[in-house]
Parts: structure tokens; sequence; C-alpha cells
């Protein structure tokens, strides 16, 4: 029996459900986008119509039985020739294919690795904060304990007071450096994406500012100290590359898959006006201590990177033409209500 339209409307990657024959009976939006025809004019149509080499489909037909899936990922879309890996396998009424565009495979690759990045840098963090915070405040201590000494000398007395800055610099570094650490299991809740938006954002001389925001957007379920750091890293990244504009943007992404999440997602997307990200630095962008700019700590978009993690998000940025854009996915959660609000 085929899966009903809202169920197959619910598969985030374009599908294709096929007869017995190989011709198509129906597919979901992601599908006819990435063919780019309706789903009226697809119908009937041989795979072999859709995708190429025909010879190398026809050995992942030969490959099938009921009981496996069989896939090819040195397939294209005949229409475009965009590259894809092709799926197929069995159902009661016949075929299903399933392809995944490979700009998307890589996208999906990057960010497991980023993710990948931001848990190992959040374990070095911690180790930081056990092995180096508790000895540098000693050393504080003592250095303060010398400045406050009625017989030092005067230049002992100077000696100290650059040791006290020296501490305080490295303190602030590490503190810094924390940011993008693990945190505590913190308690989440309803979110207004909207409200952090705008308290994060003001009005900088000689830089028009837009938002371009969805009223019906949802309230997600988030850590707003955090989001809002992250905001406020986007917002400042921006004000400082921008050459005369800057859009927030808020709207729901349908075809947006987030792992380990099945429901809606939103998208938050903060454009400037800008000089582009050079090539070689966007795929290390959201890398502690790797920036474009002269001056900066070079953590800012690691921690907004470490925030996608914990909140079950993911960011990207896209730079040409003049342009950068950085994305944020977020998930729609369900709000587990306590019991007293029962």
């Amino acid at each position: 029996m085929l899966p009903d339209p809202i169920s197959l409307s619910a598969v985030p990657v374009p599908l294709i459900l096929l007869d017995a024959d190989a011709r198509v009976l129906r597919c979901n939006v992601p599908a006819q986008e990435a063919l780019g025809t309706s789903e009226r004019r697809l119908v009937g149509l041989h795979i072999t119509e859709l995708f190429s080499p025909k010879t190398g489909i026809e050995k992942l037909f030969s490959r099938l039985t009921p009981y496996s899936t069989v896939s090819d990922h040195q397939v294209c879309i005949r229409s475009s020739s965009m590259p894809v890996s092709l799926h197929l396998g069995c159902h009661e009424d016949g075929l299903s294919a399933l392809f995944v565009p490979e700009a998307n495979r890589t996208e999906v690759e990057q960010h497991s690795k980023r993710h990948e990045m931001a848990e190992a840098v959040s374990r070095i963090a911690l180790e930081m904060a056990h092995e180096v915070k508790n000895p540098l405040a000693a050393l504080r201590g003592a250095a303060q304990w010398l400045a406050e000494q009625k017989d030092i000398s005067e230049t002992n007395r100077e000696a100290v007071a650059q040791m006290l800055t020296g501490v305080d610099r490295i303190r602030d570094r590490i503190d810094a450096f924390l940011q993008v650490g693990p945190r505590a299991q913190v308690k989440m809740e309803a979110t207004n994406l909207h409200t952090l938006i705008q308290d994060v954002t003001s009005y900088p001389d000689g830089i028009h500012v837009r938002r371009v925001f969805d009223p019906s957007l949802p309230e997600i379920e988030a850590h707003p100290a955090r989001l809002r750091q992250a905001f406020e890293n986007l917002w400042q990244n921006a004000v400082e590359a921008a050459d005369s504009s800057i859009e927030w943007q808020t709207r729901m992404a349908p075809l947006v898959h987030l792992p380990g999440h099945r429901g809606l997602v939103v998208e938050v997307r903060i454009t400037n006006d800008g000089r582009t990200v050079p090539k070689e630095l966007r795929e290390r962008l959201f890398e502690p201590y790797v920036t474009g700019k002269t001056r900066g700590s070079g953590l800012g978009l690691a921690l907004v990177e470490r925030v996608m993690v914990e909140h079950g998000g993911r960011v990207s940025v896209k730079s040409e033409n003049g342009r950068t854009i950085m994305t944020l996915h977020l998930p729609v959660k369900q709000i587990e209500k306590q019991e007293g609000d029962r």
C-alpha cells in the first residue's frame, strides 16, 4: 500500500515512488524542486528518463531484492547534470527511489565535521578550566598579597602591577575560550527569536538596518542567554563587515532536515553587503581562532557553532557577489510543561 500524501510530504529529502516497472507514481516537493518540474509532469516517466547513466541504473535494478536496498553515488539528474546519490528499495506496491544531491551531501558532511570539532574544543576548554584557572587564581592571589605589602619598593610594586595585569589578561582569554566549552545542563524555555534579535540590534551610523520577520513564527525551546550570545556575535560580525546595510530575516524552513529532529525547523538569516569572506576561510570560519579580521579573538563564530550544537541546530555561511549571509537553522520542539504549569 502506498504512503498517503501527508506522510510522503513529511520526508525531508527527495523521494520518488515507482511502480513495478520503475515508472513514477508520486513524488514529494523536495524531489520536484531537485528535478525542476512538477509531479504532474513526472508521473509515468521511467526512472532512466530522470537519471543517468542508464546502464548504471539498470545494474542497480539487477542487484535489488525485496529485502535490501541498493545505492549508487555516481548518478546524475539528466536535466541538470547534478550529481546525486541514488538509493532504491522495495515496498508492497512497487519501488522507492530516494536521492540526495551532491551539494546537500557535502553540506551535511561539513556540518558533521564541524560538530565534531566543536565537541573536541569543548573537551579542551573543560581541561583548561581545571588545569589552568586554579593555579592562575593562586598566582593572582600571591601577586595581590605582594602589592598590598607596605615595605615593598616602588620598583617591585611596578613589577607586581605588571604581573597582575598579565594574569588578568590571561584570565580574560581563558574566560573567552571557555565560552565555546561545554555548558552545564540548563533549563530550556519558550523563547521568542524576534525579541532576542531586537535586543541585540542597534543602528550604527551609516548602516541601514532592515528586519524581515515572519510574524507567524512559533516560539522555540531554547536557552535565551546562550542564544542571545550567538545573535550578538553574528550581529557584531555583520556590523564590522558591512559597508552600508544589514538585514535580519526569519522564516520557516519546511525543506530543511536536522539530524535527530522530526519536526518543524525555523531559519534565521543575517546578511551584510560588506567584503566577502575569502574562499580559503569559509570552511574553517567556525573553528576557534580562525578569522579574516586583523583584530578580534577569532572565537565569536566558534561560539555560534557551539550554541547551535547545544540547541540541535546548525549554522552555515554563504559569501559571494559582495554579500555575506549567515544562516541558522533551529528545531521547533515540543516544550514540556512543569507540574506547576498544568
